[in-house]
């Protein structure tokens, strides 16, 4: 009988590891960092035995090199690579709509890896008109709602959003204002405010560049142009310290008599387009051109 041809067959888990320790590297493909460490970006299909023994072999080799700390970032299409991770003793560091991050730190020492981002960043815009009044809103759903509360618009600053950009938009987008930012006026910061982080909060001033109001409906029940010392003198607010406080530094501002924070536009050390924000009243003599390094 001559020779067949044996058709080809998938190979098994124990195979594909087996074919993978025969090559010159069994290693995970990673990334030196610049503190010590290595980032491992899984881009390819791969079965979780498979992948944990690569991690295991690297690991050893990691940890003969000296790195310190290891990242692995899994998107969610490899989400059955997790309990790999986990059980080499790795920990959640963040997680994004497309990915999770882990981390573990490899020496007998104080783990100095950098935290998750730990604060949320918030906007409040004081819009004031040239009748004295100043643009307020009643939420329809959250903590305001139902409390018959004029407060000003506010809003979260989105990923990759100028702080100025922010305020513009909260307020397009909850009244149909049209405004330009011009200072930021004070800021406070808070704790455990939201899935465990911490809180920014910027009130900013704005100039309006529109008047009609359009409510944005799914969000706010009204809003309107109110005097200003109706405002400062609701009950929630002269009962509230932080509301109180917010009011009088507005006031003083319409009065003349305080100077917020403006923008300036520079230029990072890497290159990127930022703000830096100052008291422009004292120290608007010391910048004579835009685009500076910081």
């Amino acid at each position: 009988m001559g020779n067949r041809l044996i058709p080809r067959t998938f190979m098994t888990v124990s195979t594909a590891i087996e074919v993978m320790e025969d090559r010159s590297t069994n290693l995970l493909n990673a990334k030196e960092d610049n503190h010590g460490g290595v980032t491992v970006n899984v881009d390819q299909p791969m079965d979780s035995m498979v992948f944990a023994s690569l991690l295991e072999s690297s690991m050893s080799s990691w940890r003969e090199q000296g790195k310190k700390g290891v990242w692995i970032k899994l998107p969610i299409r490899h989400a059955n690579l997790v309990e790999a991770v986990v059980k080499a003793g790795f920990r959640y560091h963040h997680a994004e709509p497309d990915y999770l991050m882990l981390v573990h730190w490899i020496p007998d020492t104080a783990d100095t890896l950098p935290a998750n981002a730990s604060h949320r960043v918030g906007i409040g815009a004081f819009v004031m008109n040239n009748n004295r009044e100043v643009l307020v809103v009643q939420e329809r759903t959250g903590w305001f709602k139902g409390k018959d509360v004029w407060k000003l618009p506010t809003g979260t600053v989105e990923e990759g959003e100028d702080l100025s950009a922010a305020a513009v938009r909260e307020v397009k987008e909850e009244t149909g204002i049209e405004t330009e930012f011009v200072e930021v006026l004070a800021f406070r910061q808070s704790h455990k405010a939201f899935f465990r982080k911490s809180d920014l909060f910027f009130v900013c001033m704005l100039q309006p560049r529109s008047f009609d109001i359009q409510t944005q409906t799914s969000e706010i029940a009204a809003a309107q142009w109110m005097p200003v010392k109706d405002y400062a003198a609701q009950p929630f607010v002269t009962q509230n310290s932080g509301f109180d406080s917010v009011a009088k530094i507005c006031l003083e501002k319409l009065d003349g008599n305080y100077t917020g924070f403006s923008p300036l536009p520079i230029v990072s050390s890497t290159g990127k387009k930022t703000y830096l924000y100052f008291n422009k009243q004292h120290a608007g003599h010391l910048f004579a051109s835009e685009g500076h390094q910081a």
